[in-house]
């Protein structure tokens, strides 16, 4: 069974939202590739993460998808059958260590960067890829997700059948980080399903953030989002200071789409990664770059933006 802890929702998308088509850079080879053809050529295998733990990055395949995910931690964390050097662990065997798993916004650019590969708090990262020719979570195209279910259902998969066969972690503790595109496939298809139960969702820490530049597609749909997530808490009984305590908001950074450090993307989403523990974990004091976050969503549902821009939400995979 697969039990959420923690929810972080990066450049908040809800079923409505705007996805179009990447705007990917043309010239040489990359020119007639789909993302996912370029994301083949970058080898997979063992490697070191940022903070000398060890990654594993290998492809399965989940009711008939191609899933590519990356897993870092402990060497001695992994099983004796990942094949990561040093890996000890008997498959199946519960660990102590907990899972974040980020899935990329479009494009797949925040898996190959794989922002939250240092272990934090006692959290190995996890990072999954697209089964899609674009690297779109949920597949389809503008407005449409038309493999939402199905890709979330093998993520799901991916977290209780697969990884405890590389790694041994604690399956009661295991959050989720999504990245623009990403976002979607956890707020509209993998949390209805996961957490769908009042028990789940009273229990589920849940944090939105957004930018004061969003994209004004997106900036509608953020205040029905955060107000579908509050009916689901109240529904389970919860009142407006537990709401608050569980569910919070924040779009004060001066930048566009998921450039929560007011520069660029990229470093936007790293920053969100490096303050992971300090926004979602218990005792955190919500810093990001400097200001406290955590403001609950009950009472600050429409939040105020400035001038967004109407360019798309994916991001070129760099290679």
């Amino acid at each position: 069974m697969l039990t959420i802890r923690s929810l972080v929702v990066l450049g908040l998308l809800w079923a409505t939202a705007d996805a179009s088509p990447q705007n990917r850079k043309k010239g040489g080879n990359n020119r007639a590739k789909t993302a996912q053809q370029q994301a083949a050529a970058i080898p997979q295998g063992v490697s070191q993460a940022t903070d000398g733990s060890m990654i594993l990055d290998t492809t399965v395949n989940i009711n008939n998808l191609p899933i590519r995910f990356r897993i870092s931690g402990p060497a001695a964390g992994f099983t004796a059958e990942s094949g990561v050097p040093g890996g000890a662990a008997a498959a199946g065997t519960p660990g102590t260590m907990g899972l974040n798993v980020l899935l990329h916004g479009d494009g797949g650019q925040s898996f190959f960067d794989f922002p939250n590969q240092a272990v934090q708090n006692n959290l190995m990262g996890v990072a999954v890829l697209a089964p899609n020719k674009n690297l779109f979570w949920g597949g389809g195209s503008g407005l449409q997700r038309t493999d939402g279910v199905a890709h979330a259902q093998a993520v799901s998969d991916l977290v209780t059948k697969v990884l405890p066969g590389v790694a041994a972690f604690n399956a009661s503790d295991v959050s989720f980080t999504g990245v623009s595109g990403g976002s979607l496939l956890l707020s509209g298809f993998f949390v209805p399903v996961a957490a769908a139960d009042a028990a789940a969702i009273a229990k589920t820490r849940i944090h939105f953030q957004s930018t004061q530049q969003e994209l004004t597609s997106l900036q509608p749909a953020i205040p029905k989002a955060l107000a579908a997530y509050e009916k689901l808490a109240a529904g389970a009984g919860l009142d407006a200071a537990a709401i608050g305590a569980l569910q919070t908001v924040d779009n004060s950074p001066d930048g566009g789409h998921c450039a929560f450090d007011g520069k660029d993307f990229v470093s936007g989403v790293q920053l969100m990664a490096d303050s992971f523990s300090a926004i979602m974990q218990q005792g955190g004091n919500g810093q990001l770059a400097g200001k406290n976050v955590l403001n609950p969503v009950v009472g600050n549902e429409q939040l105020s933006f400035k001038a967004g821009n109407r360019r798309s939400m994916a991001t070129a995979l760099r290679v």
